[in-house]
């Protein structure tokens, strides 16, 4: 059965948080709220939460996992970028966003797109989501809790425990969080390419 975590939207519970990061770094698989929706998240090198995820969501070996970095330090060290994307990706942050990029020598092979080498990340807008990030010290490997099938993300904690008990190991709640994914922007090739439009506003990249 899965553990339910309630915590304060904007100011979460900090013996709460460190348990739920204590619990993604003995290899948990967590489904928590973001800027956008609900994700599925894990520890970086987690083999087996990268599997439930994909299970969970019936994903093929091209979908591009996210990894959800606290700041832009972070996320430097996890894919190349250069000055102009820089530019654009910083104004867009935090915020609900995802951006595929080339990815670095840190990045675990089986999170890459196995053809373009790329990987997505973001920062998001998200106190309770900031709050983990930053207990955990590292990016949460996230994908959106789309269900096979799915118009929409389910959004209410304590539906996602009632449906996913026997599949995620805890489920940590701070009320809605909304059911559009983030928009997803494609720079890997220099140039922008919308790939997703979602609830992040397009019209910046067009």
């Amino acid at each position: 059965m899965a553990k339910y975590f309630d915590v304060h939207p904007e100011n979460p519970q900090q013996r709460t948080i460190a348990a739920v990061a204590d619990l993604i770094r003995s290899g948990a698989l967590l489904a928590y709220p973001t800027d956008s929706c609900f994700a599925l998240g894990c520890q970086l090198g987690n083999r087996d939460g990268i599997d439930r995820i994909r299970s969970i969501r019936s994903l093929n070996d091209r979908h591009h996992f996210t990894l959800v970095c606290q700041n832009f330090a972070q996320l430097g060290q996890f894919v190349h970028i250069d000055n102009r994307v820089f530019r654009a990706v910083k104004a867009a942050t935090p915020g609900r966003y995802t951006f595929i990029l080339p990815a670095t020598a840190e990045v675990p092979r089986q999170l890459l797109h196995p053809k373009k080498r790329t990987v997505g990340v973001r920062i998001p807008d998200h106190a309770v989501t900031q709050a983990l990030l930053a207990e955990l010290g590292e990016p949460l490997l996230s994908s959106t809790l789309l269900m096979p099938g799915e118009e929409e993300p389910m959004t209410q904690g304590w539906e996602i425990k009632e449906r996913l008990d026997h599949v995620v190991d805890a489920v940590l709640d701070s009320g809605d969080c909304g059911t559009e994914p983030t928009t997803v922007i494609d720079f890997s090739s220099g140039e922008a390419e919308i790939v997703r439009s979602g609830a992040g506003d397009t019209t910046r990249f067009g």
